[in-house]
């Protein structure tokens, strides 16, 4: 016979404990605490087994029958209450222990061997400045749209759209990671693309050949220290950050090799620039100038012997000296690969003097050291051609 509410209330302990049978395995265990607990007796894979439903009156008699329902049908679909109600509880544990602060550092864990020290630091600043605020303590996988869009908004609305828009993509970063390592099924920072502001593409800002002329002509006759730098950006075509960061022991002056570990690089690779002699003459006028810091950095800091300048510090040089609006410290890649492009130069020499790794190019096997020939001749020639223009601007 089914229970009901008058027999459960009317139940009283006793010297040992005892069941109240309402049918189909649910029973109510009267212990002789006074305690009632609901049971569920049943059978899988050949094996009697008991499936702990709650404690009465928390959970109701009909609240009872509808867990011993919701049972059954997991026992004729084939799968064990016990184990889905465990498996439940510990996907509950996981939503809430992986908040999108814990993804967010698995993350930047995951990726520090293959991003640079200085764009994992760029990432770590963005999330805490512009994420961790909002979204930082909330389950990864109970995070909407909206609650990233209004994240969104607030930089939006401060007008940095650039920091917005790496905002929204290193979201997105960590919302993939949380799927592929299953504590996640969608991307909800995906979609948002299309209603955020998106700063102005600006044209790539590179020089002509003339224009590089004149500028390397006054750089040439400033002689300060940043002018001196500047001229070795422009020579090796390396990223700012590269020549920033770069140490006296990674410049082979008896090789005229300038080799750039893969822990700096952008794509994880170690880079060999092939310094032409103009390049090597600059470089000793710097040794000399910084001989008394006793600095291991080619490029040391304004104020302290072994701290890198500021990232800012060519640009910064740049409207300094009036050539803000003409061209950038990128844009002289730009200006280099213009140049060389036009003057019929190998696209693999070079991409791989920029630093790109265009598996087009590099398809098959090569002789590395006849690509580093080629460079050298290539950057030699470079060297040569700035200084034909300096001389007639």
């Amino acid at each position: 016979m089914p229970l009901t509410v008058r027999q459960i209330e009317s139940a009283k302990p006793a010297d040992k404990d005892y069941k109240l049978s309402d049918g189909q395995g649910l029973y109510l265990l009267i212990k002789k605490s006074g305690a009632r607990y609901w049971n569920l007796k049943y059978r899988f894979a050949g094996k009697e087994k008991k499936l702990v439903i709650g404690v009465y009156p928390g959970i109701s008699l009909a609240l009872a029958r509808q867990k011993r329902d919701e049972a059954r049908k997991l026992l004729a679909e084939g799968k064990d209450p016990s184990y889905e109600k465990q498996a439940s509880k510990h996907a509950l544990r996981e939503s809430i222990a992986c908040t999108f602060c814990t993804l967010a550092e698995e993350l930047f864990t995951h990726m520090a061997c293959r991003w640079t020290a200085g764009y994992l630091a760029d990432q770590r600043a963005r999330f805490e400045n512009h994420i961790n605020p909002m979204l930082g303590k909330r389950p990864v996988a109970d995070i909407r749209p909206l609650e990233i869009l209004n994240a969104l908004r607030v930089i939006e609305k401060n007008g940095k759209l650039e920091a917005l828009r790496k905002t929204r993509q290193l979201c997105s970063q960590i919302f993939d990671y949380a799927i592929a390592t299953g504590r996640a099924t969608i991307n909800p920072a995906s979609t948002l693309s299309s209603v955020v502001l998106h700063p102005e593409k600006q044209q790539r800002r590179m020089l002509s050949e003339e224009q590089l002329g004149a500028f390397m002509y006054q750089m040439k006759v400033s002689g300060n220290f940043m002018s001196l730098v500047t001229q070795i950006l422009v020579l090796t075509a390396v990223r700012t950050g590269e020549l920033r960061l770069a140490t006296w022991d990674e410049i082979d002056f008896t090789n005229a090799l300038w080799v750039i570990p893969k822990e700096r690089m952008k794509m994880r690779r170690p880079h060999v620039v092939p310094l032409s002699h103009q390049t090597q003459m600059l470089l000793k006028e710097i040794k000399i100038i910084t001989a008394p810091r006793n600095s291991e950095l080619v490029i040391p800091g304004v104020y302290r012997d072994n701290q890198p300048r500021g990232r800012g510090c060519i640009n910064e040089f740049l409207q300094q000296v009036g050539w803000h609006t003409f061209t950038t410290a990128h844009g002289f890649r730009h200006t280099f690969s213009t140049i060389l492009h036009d003057h019929d130069f190998s696209s693999a020499w070079i991409e791989l003097q920029l630093a790109h790794v265009d598996k087009n190019i590099m398809r098959g096997t090569y002789n590395h050291a006849q690509y580093l020939d080629g460079r050298r001749e290539m950057m030699q020639w470079y060297a040569d051609y700035i200084d034909s223009l300096s001389e007639q601007a």
